[in-house]
C-alpha cells in the first residue's frame, strides 16, 4: 500500500511538472492532474491538500536535484574560475530541462509564504555554493558577488524561456562573459 501511494504520488508530481512546464502556473489544476494521471480528482486532494503543496513538493524534490547538478559541474572545474564558469553554464544548460521549466512557471506565479520561503532558501543554496570559490578569487565581499552572479544567470534564464532573438548558446556565452569579467573586479 505504502508503494502504491509512493508510485502516486511520483506520478502526480511528473504530471505537474508537465502541466507547468507546457501551460505555466494556469495548468496547474487538480482536474488536469487527475485526467493526467488517471485519478479521481478526489482521490488527488488525498496527496495534496492544495496546488501550493503540490508547488511546495515539487520545489522539495527538484532543487536539490537542480543543485546537485551544478554542484557536480562546480565541482569538475580546476580552478575558482573554473567553478564560476560551470556554476553559469550548468544552470543555462538546465533551462530546456522540464523541472528548471516548472520551477521557473512556479516561481512566477502567487504563492503562499510556505511556497515562496522554499524556494527562496533554494535558491540560497545555489547562491551559497559559489560563495567560496568568489571568495578564493579574492573577491572582498563573495556573499554579495555571489548574488549579483545568481541575478546575471537569472537575467540569462529569462532571456532564454523567453525564446528571444538571440540563440541559447549565444546568450550562455555572454552570461558567462559578463559573469567572468564582473567577479574579477
Amino acid at each position: 500500500m505504502a508503494e502504491h501511494r509512493s508510485m502516486q504520488r511520483a506520478a502526480l508530481l511528473d504530471a505537474a511538472r508537465s502541466l507547468l512546464s507546457e501551460g505555466g502556473t494556469e495548468s496547474l489544476t487538480f482536474p488536469a492532474l487527475a485526467e493526467r494521471t488517471g485519478l479521481a480528482r478526489s482521490s488527488v486532494y488525498e496527496y495534496f491538500r492544495s496546488r501550493a503543496a503540490v508547488v511546495e513538493e515539487l520545489c522539495e524534490v527538484d532543487f536539490p536535484v537542480w543543485a546537485a547538478e551544478v554542484a557536480a559541474a562546480m565541482e569538475r572545474a580546476e580552478s575558482a574560475e573554473g567553478k564560476v564558469e560551470a556554476y553559469v553554464r550548468r544552470q543555462l544548460t538546465l533551462v530546456g530541462d522540464r523541472r528548471h521549466r516548472a520551477v521557473v512557471a512556479i516561481s512566477a506565479s502567487e504563492l503562499d509564504a510556505g511556497a515562496r520561503e522554499k524556494i527562496r532558501a533554494a535558491h540560497g543554496g545555489l547562491v551559497a555554493m559559489i560563495v567560496e570559490a568568489l571568495g578564493e578569487m579574492g573577491h572582498e565581499q563573495p556573499r554579495l558577488a555571489a548574488m549579483l552572479l545568481q541575478g546575471i544567470v537569472d537575467a540569462a534564464v529569462r532571456r532564454i524561456e523567453l525564446g528571444a532573438a538571440e540563440e541559447p548558446a549565444a546568450v550562455t556565452e555572454a552570461a558567462v562573459g559578463m559573469a567572468l569579467r564582473g567577479v574579477k573586479g
